[in-house]
C-alpha cells in the first residue's frame, strides 16, 4: 500500500459549524459540519479511501504494525470538531468500567487547539477536590460549571483528557482530537438544549456519577522533542507529534506503527503527493524514510510501546519512560540509600517510576513493565539479587518487590549485560543481531548479545570476559587468578603500566604531565608519539587488548565488538591498530568473517536503554 489520502466520515451534530466544510475542504452534502473523522476503524463513522472502499478494508496487518497486535481492535480514532455552540459536559469511563459494563472500550483523548475565537475556551477537571455528594448536587442545581476549570485557550495549545476527566469543549473552538477507539460518552449537563426534533438530549448522570475523577485536576502539558518533532500526547492507544516543515523535511515510518498525517496549517507536499489545509494521509507502517516540502503544520499519530528503564547505580537510581524506538521520552534520578537496606530502595526504585509515569502522564496500563539493570550476580528467571557487593545485598528478590510496589511487570539483569543489550538495539551495533561489549573500567566487564537476546549462563551469572587467561601466569589479577584480560587491558592496567615506564625511565616525556599521581588512562596515548617509553606501553595495551578481543570473535563469532569506558575516548588511535591485530590474528584470517572493533555510542544511557530493551521483542 502506499501513501493514500483519506477521505473522512462527517458528523452533522446540532453544536457544529461550517469551517471544517468551506475552510477545511471536508466534501459532503451536510451543510453543518461539526466532526470530520479523518482515521476512524469505527461502525459508527469508517474512514474511506479515494476508491471509497473504506481503510479498514484495505490495509493489512503489516500495513497497520505491529504495535497495534495486542489490541482487540484498531486503537485509535482522529478526528477535526468544530464547536459553533458549547458541547454538553461529559466524561468518558475507564477500559476497565466499560468493558464490565458496555461491552465497550472507554475513552481516553487529546485535543490539540486549532483555531480559537477570542475568549473560546474548554472546561476540563474540577477546580479542587469534591465529594460525590458536591458532584451530585451542582449537576441537579444546573451550577456544575461552576465546579470546573475553564481554560481559556490559544491556537497551539494541547490538553490531555484521561478517561474519567470530566471536560467540555466551548464554542468558538476549532480542535484536532486524537483518542480512543470509542465513542462511548457519558452526558453530565447539556444546558437544557433541544436536539432537532425538539427533544432535550438524554443525559447519563447515574453512569457518569460512578466514573468521574473527583481529585482536582492539574494541567500539565507535554513538551518533549524528539528528532520528528514536538510530542504532545502519550498513550498506549496513540502517541501524538507536532511537526513543522518550513522548507524540507523527513521522517521515517519503521514496522512497529503506521503514521496518520493531518494537516492543521499551510500547505505542502509529502512524498510528493500535495497535501492542502484538512488533508489527512494514511502511511503505511514500515513505508521507511518519508519527504516532506513546504510550509505546513502536521499532526502526526501513531501507535507506539512504552517502557520503564531503570539503571540502579550504587549513589543513584536512573530512571527513563523509553519507547520502542529507543527514544528516552523522559529521565529523571533519585538517590539510593543503599543504608536502607534492600526494601528502602526498593520503595525508592517505585517511587521514581510514579514520578516518571507522572511526568509524562502515563498510567500504569500505558507501560509494558519495568526493565531493571542491577550491579552483582543476578537470577533474571526469578528476579533475584543473588548477591551485590556494591550494595551490601543477597538474596533479595527485587523483581517481586517492586512489581508489587508499582502493579506493573518487572524483569532484571544484570548491569553489564543491560548496557549491551543497549548498545545492541539502539547503540553502536544496532545494525547487528549479535554482539559482544567488552567496558574497559576499573575493570573489565562484558556482554553478549546472541540474536537480539542476552547470553545470560547458567543461573544468569553472566559472561566475566574479563577474567578469561590471556597469559598464563602473568600479571594479577582481583579475581584471584593471573594473566586475565582484565590485569592487562582495564583502565587500572593501563595507569599502573604507565607508571611503570615512567619509574624505569626519568627521562621521560610523560613526567611533563606531573607526578605518578596525576596519571591517567590518557597519559600514555598523549605522549605515545614523543616518547617511545609512551609508545611501548600502547602498544602492549592494544596487543593485549587485541588478544582478548579475537578470544572472544573466535569463540562467539559476533557481527561485531562494542568496546565501552573511558580508554575509549582514545577513538581511531585505540580502535585502528586494534582492528589490525584482530583482522590478523582472527580464526581463519581473510577467509572468515570480519569482525568490525567498534566505539560504544550510548554513554550513560546504554544501562536506561538496555534494561527497557530487557521487555522488548
Amino acid at each position: 500500500m502506499e501513501i493514500a489520502k483519506l477521505y473522512p466520515a462527517c458528523k452533522d451534530n446540532i453544536w457544529g459549524g461550517v469551517k471544517l466544510r468551506e475552510k477545511y475542504g471536508k466534501k459532503t452534502d451536510k451543510e453543518i459540519v461539526a466532526e470530520s473523522w479523518e482515521l476512524s476503524f469505527h461502525k459508527d463513522g469508517p474512514t474511506r479511501l479515494e476508491n471509497g472502499i473504506t481503510l479498514q478494508e484495505t490495509a493489512t496487518a503489516a500495513e497497520i504494525g505491529k504495535n497495534c497486535e495486542g489490541f482487540p481492535f484498531f486503537p485509535m480514532l482522529a478526528k477535526l470538531i468544530d464547536a459553533k455552540q458549547d458541547l454538553s459536559v461529559q466524561v468518558h469511563p475507564s477500559d476497565s468500567y466499560a468493558l464490565k459494563n458496555e461491552n465497550s472500550f472507554g475513552k481516553t483523548e487529546m485535543w490539540y487547539i486549532v483555531e480559537a475565537d477570542e475568549g473560546a475556551g474548554i472546561y476540563l477537571g474540577f477546580k479542587k477536590d469534591v465529594t460525590q455528594a458536591e458532584y451530585e448536587k451542582a449537576i441537579a442545581e444546573h451550577t456544575l460549571t461552576e465546579l470546573l476549570n475553564f481554560f481559556e485557550v490559544k491556537a497551539g495549545e494541547c490538553y490531555f483528557i484521561p478517561s474519567g476527566t470530566i471536560h467540555a469543549i466551548g464554542q468558538g473552538c476549532l480542535i484536532c482530537e486524537i483518542q480512543q477507539n470509542s465513542n462511548l460518552t457519558y452526558r453530565v449537563y447539556d444546558y437544557g438544549r433541544k436536539d432537532k426534533n425538539g427533544n432535550e438530549r438524554e443525559l447519563h448522570v447515574e453512569k457518569a456519577l460512578k466514573v468521574t475523577n473527583l481529585s482536582k485536576y492539574e494541567y500539565a502539558p507535554l513538551a518533549v522533542n524528539t528528532d520528528m518533532g514536538t510530542l504532545l500526547g502519550l498513550s498506549r492507544y496513540f502517541t501524538t507529534t507536532s511537526v513543522k516543515v518550513n522548507g524540507r523535511k523527513s521522517f521515517y515510518v519503521d514496522k512497529g506503527s503506521f503514521k496518520c498525517v493531518i494537516c492543521v496549517e499551510g500547505e505542502g507536499e509529502i512524498a510528493g503527493k500535495k497535501v492542502s489545509l484538512g488533508d489527512s494521509w494514511f502511511i503505511p507502517a514500515g513505508y521507511g524514510e518519508v519527504s516532506m516540502s513546504g510550509n505546513m503544520h502536521l499532526i502526526v499519530a501513531e501507535v507506539r510501546k512504552y517502557y520503564v528503564g531503570i539503571d540502579l547505580g550504587g549513589t543513584f537510581i536512573k530512571g527513563g519512560i523509553v519507547d520502542d524506538l529507543g527514544q528516552i521520552i523522559y529521565e529523571d534520578k533519585t538517590p539510593t540509600e543503599s543504608e536502607k537496606g534492600a526494601d528502602g530502595v526498593a520503595t525508592n526504585i517505585a517511587n521514581l517510576v510514579k514520578t516518571l509515569l507522572d511526568k509524562v502522564g502515563l498510567g500504569t496500563d500505558d507501560v509494558e513493565g519495568i526493565g531493571m539493570g542491577v550491579p552483582g550476580m543476578i537470577d533474571s528467571k526469578a528476579g533475584n539479587v543473588i548477591y551485590s557487593n556494591n550494595l551490601k545485598w543477597k538474596d533479595f528478590r527485587i523483581g517481586e518487590s517492586v512489581s508489587k510496589m508499582t502493579g506493573l511487570k518487572v524483569k532484571i539483569a544484570n548491569d553489564a549485560n543491560v548496557a549491551a543489550l543497549g548498545e545492541v538495539k539502539f547503540g553502536a551495533a544496532k545494525e547487528y543481531d549479535d554482539a559482544v561489549l567488552l567496558t574497559l573500567g576499573t575493570g573489565v566487564g562484558g556482554g553478549i548479545v546472541v540474536d537480539g537476546k542476552l547470553v545470560e549462563g547458567n543461573k544468569s551469572a553472566g559472561a566475566e570476559l574479563g577474567h578469561m587467561v590471556i597469559e598464563y601466569g602473568g600479571e594479577a589479577c582481583t579475581c584471584g587468578r593471573k594473566g586475565c584480560l582484565e590485569a592487562y587491558a582495564s583502565a587500572t592496567a593501563l595507569i599502573r603500566d604507565t607508571k611503570r615506564a615512567m619509574e624505569a625511565h626519568k627521562d621521560s616525556k610523560m613526567w611533563e604531565a606531573g607526578s605518578l599521581e596525576t596519571v591517567s588512562g590518557k597519559t600514555a596515548f598523549d605522549y605515545k608519539t614523543s616518547d617511545p617509553y609512551a609508545k611501548a606501553v600502547v602498544d602492549n595495551y592494544v596487543a593485549h587488548l587485541a588478544c582478548g578481543i579475537t578470544n572472544v570473535a573466535n569463540v562467539f563469532r559476533p557481527q561485531a565488538v562494542i568496546l565501552g569506558g573511558g580508554v575509549c575516548a582514545q577513538g581511531d588511535a585505540l580502535v585502528k591498530p586494534l582492528q589490525e591485530l584482530v583482522d590478523k590474528e582472527i580464526f581463519a584470517g581473510e577467509l572468515g568473517p570480519r569482525v568490525p572493533v567498534l566505539i560504544a555510542k550510548l554513554g550513560n544511557s546504554a544501562g536506561l536503554l538496555g534494561a527497557a530493551a530487557l521487555l522488548m521483542d
